[in-house]
């Protein structure tokens, strides 16, 4: 069991594909490897293993029949449980959602099916993704595979641990202010945000609709472009979706010369208060990287951090939800959401126009650069202990963990994480690399290129 599911999903998908393994081996292992794990880890809240069955069962037959459809046909994937699951209980990690049942799939969903990728069910986060930490919700905390004495990072926290427990071979995860990048860097994972509108948000439960966006989470940079491959493209029934053509994502590491790549390093910011730990990892993954490129320079990089519009939105979400049903979110979350009660109109309309324009200037942060380098995380992952001991202090420590990678959300851009290491305690350390909006692919090259290079 251990062996199959230790595959990549890109390594899974060719034997797949060449017939030497089957979609159900694949799901029968990885469906071992939850029940035997997840008691632990609390990565799955639903396990949805009868239907992952039957769709495996349904993608070997096709396959065996020469209908094998791509990349994705016949992996086990899992869902962050803020997608909608046509008849499968979708909660947000709230008390408030336990029986929720949606009636129709995300459109992601649909598109997962229609690839012919198998649904293991819906993995734990940080309730309604309002928070970085992973420690808040109606169930249990889902545990780092790595350590799990520490947090995952949240608010994606299940998917992270789902995908580095090798629990499935990928998940999707949602990410408004680093939801996916976040836990990434603490699980020693991969986590892709996409440019905003290249992923369909439509039937995933928003936490702020000008910020949010979907994206994959894989043990590998080439898995998560296998897996962005399927979730983009326009969804002509979501307002913030873009019709911009979707590149093939392969093309990424089909040319693997990165040597004209201008990188460039926003100390300001970013670089401040480093744990010593993560700037001796960051600062060894630069000297690596401007050996590979045509070099790094230092770059100013404007900082958004006004939560008006985030704020506001969360409230106007929930406050149907509040004013019936207020006693059915943990305390904390309730009282996250009620800081945007008195967000006034003309003050969120303000503030909405100034992000337009913030991301309307991005491309100009390119003129001289490709691509920005940063840390993903200024720290490593705290411990639940330290958490625990000043329960004060969790909302500030949540916003130092979330520092570095909601400044992309503001401006729209894509952004990946990728491991680069370790502390000297054995912490994670992810290294963010942000591209131009739509230019996944070279986020995805430079990605993969240190990737080979550190393996």
């Amino acid at each position: 069991m251990g062996e199959v599911t230790a595959l990549t999903l890109a390594e899974a998908s060719n034997l797949i594909r060449t017939r030497a393994v089957s979609p159900v081996e694949l799901t029968r292992s990885c469906l071992e490897r939850i029940e035997q794990l997840n008691p632990g880890l609390h990565a799955f809240l639903t396990v949805t293993a009868d239907a992952a069955l039957e769709q495996a069962g349904r993608a070997e037959r096709e396959i065996q029949h020469g209908g094998w459809k791509g990349p994705l046909h016949g992996i086990p994937i899992a869902l962050k449980d803020l997608v909608d699951t046509a008849g499968v209980v979708t909660t947000a990690a709230s008390a408030l959602f336990r029986e929720r049942v949606p009636q129709e799939d995300a459109e992601i969903v649909r598109r997962l099916k229609t690839a012919g990728a198998v649904l293991l069910g819906k993995l734990n986060l940080h309730e309604f993704a309002y928070g970085g930490s992973g420690v808040i919700g109606a169930f249990p905390a889902t545990r780092n595979p790595r350590n799990p004495e520490l947090i995952t990072g949240g608010s994606s926290s299940g998917s992270a641990a789902a995908v580095a427990a090798q629990l499935c071979y990928a998940a999707v995860g949602t990410d408004t202010a680093g939801s996916i990048r976040l836990p990434a860097s603490c699980c020693g994972i991969v986590g892709l945000k996409p440019t905003y509108g290249r992923v369909s948000a439509r039937g995933v439960i928003p936490l702020s609709w000008s910020y949010d966006h979907v994206g994959p989470m894989a043990r590998t940079v080439r898995d998560a472009a296998f897996l962005l491959q399927v979730l983009a493209g326009y969804d002509a029934e979501d307002i913030a979706s873009q019709d911009v053509p979707v590149p093939d994502y392969a093309a990424a590491f089909a040319d693997c010369d990165v040597s004209r790549l201008r990188l460039g390093v926003p100390r300001e910011w970013f670089f401040a208060d480093l744990e010593p730990g993560v700037a001796v990892r960051i600062e060894s993954a630069l000297s690596q990287l401007a050996s590979m490129t045509a070099g790094a320079q230092d770059i100013s990089l404007p900082v958004d951090s006004d939560r008006t519009v985030a704020k506001c939105e969360s409230w106007v979400y929930h406050a149907k939800y509040v004013e019936s049903c207020a006693g059915l979110y943990q305390p904390e979350t309730l009282r996250r959401i009620r800081t945007g009660e008195n967000v006034s109109a003309p003050d969120y309309i303000a503030k909405w126009h100034e992000l337009q324009r913030l991301r309307r200037k991005a491309t100009s942060l390119f003129e001289n650069v490709d691509l920005i380098i940063t840390p993903t995380v200024p720290i490593p992952a705290p411990s639940f202990a330290e958490l625990e001991a000043r329960p004060d202090q969790l909302r500030p420590k949540e916003l130092v963990l979330l520092r570095n990678t909601r400044p992309f959300n503001a401006l729209g851009l894509p952004a990946i994480s990728v491991p680069c290491g370790t502390t000297s305690d054995g912490r994670w350390v992810g290294l963010q690399i942000a591209g131009k909006p739509w230019d996944e692919i070279s986020v995805l090259r430079l990605a993969h290129a240190f990737e080979q290079q550190t393996a």
